[in-house]
């Protein structure tokens, strides 16, 4: 029986330790001083944040219910032909309904590029990634560094260079005249393979990095593992490098994805007028065309547009990090 009491006496002693609640009102009164200054601390963050995210969404999403401007503007009475015309329109002559296709082509532009970008940064990031990851650790930084030395000039500046070299008279037709492949120079400015080019020269580095530091934690004895079971260069990299770094591989394709189909620089100088983009057309409504709920409209649309890549990125994530048991 002493033995149970002792026993139960420490039982005790170790419950009141584990679940120590504050029992005087003066405890009580620190915690919530302390959980009250929490929040004030965090209280100009938030604001920021509510005010410079929230505050320009909100004002895209009123805009697109209101009714254009005869100058541009809006004139504040309620009206869908915002979110109408960003699909279907009339005809001017028999007044029959018929899909945009002028908006829905550019829509298909825009994601088709966005695509085929992220697909060449796809092959040229990887190769790059595991080139500086399979480097001395002393090297690494000197490459990485080389990555990221795009990022010190402006985007602008970057792509002005670009143009010069895919003009009619720039670095790649003289090349390719000098080898003899061509006689005449390629016309590669103004169409859709210049965009691609441009963003992902730009976007390339939005790849390597993820990418770069999913793979330096990779183990590798888990290659030569696949080896000694007498694996294929080509089964090792499908069956066991590409899933275990699917994660850094879609973060990266996201990364450059997202910025891709809302780009406006790159698109405008590369592209001319034939290869508008999201971001070109929602600029277009908003200068020239001085219809502001439209472009609002268009705005929020390649924001949903955005918001499903990203939640196919956290589906992806989520589902991979369930497979490796993360």
């Amino acid at each position: 029986m002493q033995k149970l009491a002792v026993s139960k006496k420490i039982m005790d002693k170790s419950n009141q330790q584990v679940f120590k609640f504050p029992e005087s009102k003066l405890e009580r009164l620190k915690v919530k001083q302390r959980t009250m200054r929490n929040y004030l601390l965090s209280a100009p963050a938030l604001i920021i944040l509510a005010v410079a995210a929230s505050g320009p969404l909100l004002i895209m999403l009123l805009y697109s219910f209101l009714t254009p401007g005869d100058y541009g503007g809006v004139i504040w009475e309620p009206s869908w032909e915002g979110w109408f015309k960003v699909f279907m329109r009339i005809d001017i002559f028999d007044g029959t309904l018929l899909p945009a296709d002028a908006h829905l082509s550019i829509f298909w532009r825009s994601i088709k590029l966005s695509l085929v970008t992220t697909i060449l940064c796809i092959i040229f990031g990887f190769p790059t990634a595991y080139f500086i990851a399979t480097r001395p650790r002393n090297q690494r930084s000197f490459w990485l560094f080389l990555v990221t030395v795009p990022f010190w000039t402006n985007l602008l500046i970057r792509t002005f260079a670009i143009m010069q070299i895919l003009s009619h008279s720039g670095f790649v037709n003289k090349f390719l005249q000098f080898l003899g492949v061509i006689e005449e120079p390629l016309r590669i400015m103004y169409t859709e393979t210049a965009v691609t080019i441009g963003m992902a020269y730009v976007y390339l580095p939005l790849m390597v990095l993820p990418l770069y530091a999913t793979i330096e934690r990779l183990d590798f004895r888990l290659l030569e593992a696949a080896y000694d079971l007498y694996a294929s260069r080509l089964q090792v990299l499908r069956r066991v490098v590409i899933p275990l770094v699917k994660p850094g591989l879609v973060a990266g394709s996201i990364l450059v994805f997202i910025p891709s189909i809302g780009a406006y620089v790159t698109p405008k100088l590369l592209g001319g007028g034939k290869s508008l983009m999201l971001g070109n057309l929602i600029e277009l409504q908003f200068g020239q065309g001085r219809n502001w709920p439209l472009g609002a409209a268009l705005s929020i649309t390649l924001l949903v547009i955005v918001m499903v890549a990203m939640l196919f990125y956290v589906r992806s994530t989520s589902r991979s990090g369930a497979t490796h048991g993360y």
